[in-house]
């Protein structure tokens, strides 16, 4: 049974209602009776406007917009008398809660009147709204359960238990419940949109596209509902569809501003930046010049593509309009350390700060700036302070500890690291650097524990499986190396890290050479200017007996290098396989002046009757050298 009986005048006592089978007056104290009859005078004021679900960040037909987790409450339609006075007492009291938008004391309320009236749909539709309000979507659900299965006709109700089933992915409900709706409101393009969209969500294109069709014949004009259709037309990878129905959309109702975002992330999808940015200015030029969102949107455009220059003349039209604007501000720092003009960009986040010092990332960007000017001890102290400010701020972890890393003052890079990781275990950054960390300082089951556990939260980044598989070559675990390195393969195809890792490796070993020849080729084909990558695509060509391709490669390798030992090892192989022996002699000398501590090549030298390396002059000068600087005490850094 219903509560508040709209159908009474404040003055009437309540109707009879039956009690153990007999119709009874329920006997109220004078008291009582006053707080009944007010709590009526103060229903019959109010009216219900029916809550319209939304799906996130569409525009939504009719619907607006709460200010709150809760709707403002509003009072139940016209109802059959209460069953007790109590439902009256606890439904006013959860009304008043609703308009102090406190949740659960109108939760905690209207349970109380349930208690007193079980049978209320209209105390049961509420709480419905109320929890779905709080995200407690079980509750929700099973109170609107109780509801529908009633002989419930009311459209609006049928359409925002239709929403609620729709947020807890309750779809095929949620469709039944539109259609109800739309049996006993036929005439009405909200359900149709509502429904569509539904569909739309369950990639049921065509479906969708039919019932927001239906809509749209009962209100041609709707900007809504070719919004939608152009919304669909991007979800199902149909750009021409959706550009058309966004400028129907906008033809519609110029000043629509959902279809402007739509129809210009369209062509940002396409990389047509001129007509996105067309996008954005015709809005911005017809109706709404003061707009700061969409001048925004214009800001982010020309910065992803490199447009810095025009990014800063809308930054500056921004902070014209509003130079309070913190986000604007801080752009224009970014912007100018982008285009290299570091001083300008720490003058400016100088200038930020000493307005709001406060700001950590605002001091994080300056630290990247001193950073990008060499001044390392002034990013450090940036860094520094702001783990001052909030000891727990991974991002100032994170960035301490690279740098440190970067300076290689390992120990303090790990302790930055191991914290980072623990306050945001999700980040695949900090496990990453983290491991390289280890791996440096060659803790290499420290940098696998590292990486892994980066996996285990992050299993598709493909940084973290390559590094980790870097670390099994080390550890010798060679069928872990291949499997990582495939991993990254499945990930990213065109990894050239991997490609060219795991090339290389099969290539050393001496297996898998067709392979190591086609790995290494793609790896080469994505960085052709990259020495190292050439340098295994020749020792590839070498294992497989080609040596004139392996020549060509090798001496590739060496013009794009400064001075590197293992190519010039490979390069006296190669040689000496020609039986170019000085050639091969010469090669191998200069490799050892690079590397006089290769004990390997040392050995072969010998073994191939070349002589003894250590005799000639120049490697004895290299030998020198590395000793001098092994025993030169170490600067602090």
């Amino acid at each position: 049974m219903l509560i508040a009986p709209l159908d009474m005048p404040p003055e009437s006592e309540p109707r009879p209602f039956l009690f153990g089978g007999q119709a009874r007056r329920p006997h109220l104290r004078t008291r009582d009776r006053q707080h009944v009859r007010g709590i009526r005078l103060l229903l019959s004021l109010l009216l219900i406007p029916p809550v319209v679900v939304s799906c996130a960040n569409m525009p939504q037909a009719g619907a607006r917009q709460p200010s709150s987790a809760t709707e403002t409450p509003t009072s139940p339609a016209k109802t059959p008398s209460p069953a007790d006075p109590r439902a009256y007492y606890h439904f006013m009291l959860g009304y008043q809660a609703e308009m102090a938008q406190d949740t659960e004391q109108a939760i905690k309320e209207y349970l109380a009147a349930l208690r007193a009236d079980p049978s209320s749909i209209v105390l049961k539709t509420r709480l419905a709204r109320l929890y779905f309000s709080k995200s407690d979507l079980e509750q929700a659900v099973r109170f609107a359960d109780q509801v529908v299965e009633s002989d419930l006709r009311e459209a609006s109700t049928l359409a925002q238990f239709a929403g609620i089933y729709s947020g807890a992915g309750l779809a095929e409900k949620a469709l039944r419940l539109y259609d109800r709706a739309l049996e006993q409101q036929p005439e009405t393009q909200e359900y149709y949109f509502s429904k569509g969209l539904l569909l739309m969500t369950l990639k049921r294109y065509e479906e969708a596209e039919r019932v927001i069709g239906r809509g749209l014949d009962l209100a041609k004009d709707s900007a809504l509902g070719y919004y939608y259709l152009g919304r669909i037309g991007v979800e199902s990878d149909r750009p021409e569809q959706a550009i058309s129905m966004f400028e129907r959309a906008i033809a519609t109702d110029s000043s629509f501003r959902p279809a402007y975002l739509g129809l210009a992330s369209v062509y940002e999808a396409q990389q047509n930046l001129e007509q996105a940015a067309l996008v954005y200015r015709k809005y911005l030029r017809d109706v709404k010049p003061e707009s700061m969102d969409m001048r925004r949107h214009l800001v982010r455009l020309y910065i992803s593509h490199k447009r810095y220059e025009q990014a800063l003349s809308e930054l500056e039209q921004i902070l014209g309009r509003a130079p309070e604007d913190l986000d604007a501000q801080l752009r224009v720092g970014l912007v100018y350390g982008e285009l290299k003009q570091y001083g300008k960009a720490i003058e400016q986040l100088t200038k930020i700060l000493g307005v709001r010092p406060a700001e950590l990332r605002v001091r994080d960007y300056l630290g990247l700036m001193y950073e990008a000017v060499k001044e390392d001890d002034l990013a450090i102290e940036a860094y520094q302070h702001n783990l001052q400010l909030q000891p727990t701020y991974a991002d100032g972890h994170i960035h301490l500890g690279y740098l440190f890393y970067r300076l290689k003052r390992y120990p303090e890079a790990i302790t930055h690291l191991a914290q980072a990781v623990k306050l945001k275990p999700k980040r695949p950054d900090g496990h990453l650097i983290l491991g390289l960390t280890y791996a440096q300082t060659e803790q290499y089951a420290l940098a696998t524990q590292a990486f892994e556990e980066g996996i285990v939260h992050n299993p598709q980044n493909a940084d973290l499986h390559y590094n980790l598989g870097t670390v099994y070559d080390k550890l010798d675990r060679f069928e872990d190396v291949v499997r990582a390195m495939k991993t990254v393969l499945q990930l990213d195809p065109h990894h050239a890290d991997a490609l060219n890792y795991l090339g290389y490796s099969y290539a050393e070993r001496g297996i898998e050479i067709e392979e190591a020849v086609s790995l290494t080729k793609l790896a080469v084909s994505l960085k052709p200017n990259n020495g190292y990558y050439v340098d295994s695509l020749g020792w590839a060509f070498f294992k497989m007996g080609l040596l004139e391709e392996a020549l060509v490669e090798i001496k590739r390798a060496v013009s794009l290098v400064d001075d590197d030992p293992v190519i010039f090892e490979h390069l006296g192989e190669i040689y000496f396989e020609q039986h170019h022996f000085e050639q091969a002699k010469e090669a191998w000398l200069h490799s050892l002046e690079l590397d006089p501590s290769n004990a390997k090549l040392m050995e072969r030298y010998r073994e191939l009757g070349l002589g003894d390396p250590t005799q000639e002059a120049r490697v004895q000068q290299a030998q020198r050298r590395i000793g001098q600087q092994s025993s030169a005490p170490h600067a602090t850094p």
